[in-house]
């Protein structure tokens, strides 16, 4: 790891200013992964500035909309009763991911900022990474790629997104609360991650000096039930080979309300539209649900070792919904 400059600023606006002032500089924050790549090699800011002990902190309530502040952990956020209540969801998204130890240090902001976990990307002996070095190749098309993508990705990139807090969030319509040097913003989760197409190495919407200040949650309708089913090779401490984020509500047995979101197979957090689309006004059974999955996972890009999530995502969604609407 070569030298670099750390500073600690006391409020959102030095923060930006500092991020600002130098093209080279980056946010850090609990659980975006931002010093195992500076360990790893993989970057190198020249300035590092640590906004982990801003006063963006807390989980409010206004209305029908949660607002978490970026530097809550995903512990608080997955023990909030409403939360719990309400967006089961989350709760169970959160819980689902890391370890206790994690979850009681990483940040909502830095968990949605978290890098790949593509082994191609964090690995600098290998020369072959558009995500890392613009127009270099994927290594990962022609590697070993069990745990890479089938939605969104490409022979440019087929790297997994690794966050199931996003998978949960976007399911659910949540905004992500910007601020930096030209004021402040809000961005829908679903248009807040970048698909790879021919530019890997961008993976967001955020322009290099702005900051995540918090996240509103909108709060699902009285009669809405929500639940995140992740399948992966350990209970514990791995990231998702397929997941499903669902929100469903049901009356006199069809479906009137369907939100479903599919993590572990793609590129970013993949809303899947026509799959809710696909369900309103059909009957809450299994032959409903199955033609939704069939349409959650289309055109998927695959490789050797990837072909087996097209199947796995589909019934992932299927026992998801089943779940939710039992």
């Amino acid at each position: 790891m070569r030298e670099f400059q750390y500073l600690r600023p006391g409020n959102v606006a030095e923060a930006v200013a500092a991020v600002e002032a130098d093209p080279e500089a980056c946010f850090l924050a609990g659980g975006t992964t931002q010093l195992d790549l500076m360990k790893d090699g993989v970057l190198a800011p020249r300035t590092v500035v640590d906004v982990t002990r801003l006063p963006l902190r807390g989980i409010s309530r206004d209305g029908e909309t949660l607002r978490v502040g970026a530097m809550s952990t995903m512990a608080e956020l997955a023990a909030d009763p409403l939360v719990v209540e309400r967006a089961p969801v989350v709760s169970e998204a959160l819980l689902a991911s890391a370890s206790p130890q994690l979850r009681n240090m990483a940040t909502i902001g830095g968990n949605l900022l978290q890098r790949t976990r593509c082994r191609y990307f964090r690995d600098p002996s290998v020369a072959a990474c558009n995500k890392r070095t613009p127009g270099s190749g994927c290594a990962a098309v022609t590697g070993g790629a069990r745990m890479h993508a089938i939605l969104g990705a490409s022979a440019d990139c087929i790297a997994v997104h690794g966050s199931d807090l996003a998978v949960a969030l976007t399911a659910l319509d949540a905004v992500v609360l910007v601020q930096g040097s030209a004021g402040t913003r809000s961005v829908p989760l679903t248009e807040f991650y970048r698909v790879p197409g021919a530019s890997p190495d961008v993976e967001n919407v955020l322009g290099h000096d702005e900051l995540i200040t918090g996240v509103d949650l909108p709060l699902p309708a009285a009669g809405v039930r929500s639940g995140y089913l992740k399948v992966r090779d350990r209970a514990s401490y791995e990231f998702a080979l397929t997941s499903a984020a669902v929100a469903v509500r049901v009356a006199d047995g069809v479906v009137r309300e369907a939100r479903i979101a599919l993590g572990g197979v793609g590129t970013v957090p993949w809303r899947a539209s026509e799959a809710e689309r696909a369900l309103l006004g059909r009957p809450s059974t299994v032959e409903s649900f199955a033609a939704a999955a069939e349409l959650a996972v289309q055109d998927p890009f695959t490789v050797e070792g990837t072909e087996f999530k097209v199947e796995l995502a589909r019934r992932t969604l299927v026992r998801a919904l089943r779940t939710a609407t039992s």
